[in-house]
């Protein structure tokens, strides 16, 4: 089953300081641990030890832009995650569970 949630982000995030003057985006690396944290929250796990399979980012995210992010656990214990707006996909990939 597919789960969504919702991530706004905000327009003064720390990350646009420098990430691009006058243009600013937000690093995949924060949309990397955005999307984890959402996945985290909305299953009650833990993604602490995880390893990351794939990860491609296709479209920046911008100050106020709801990203919506949609994930699915499989039986293999592998998470697939797509990040979106209304008009672009932003980012996917998938996660794996290590065991600790």
């Amino acid at each position: 089953m597919n789960t969504t949630s919702h991530y706004t982000v905000p327009d003064h995030h720390p990350a646009f300081s420098g990430h691009f003057p006058n243009m600013p985006i937000l690093p995949g690396v924060v949309l990397l641990d955005i999307a984890l944290q959402v996945i985290s929250d909305a299953n009650g796990i833990t993604l602490s030890h995880c390893s990351i399979n794939t990860v491609k980012f296709i479209y920046p995210a911008r100050p106020g832009d709801v990203i919506n992010i949609t994930h699915k656990h499989t039986n293999s214990g592998t998470i697939h995650f797509d990040m979106s707006t209304t008009t672009h996909k932003i980012a996917s990939g998938s996660v794996v569970i290590n065991p600790t």
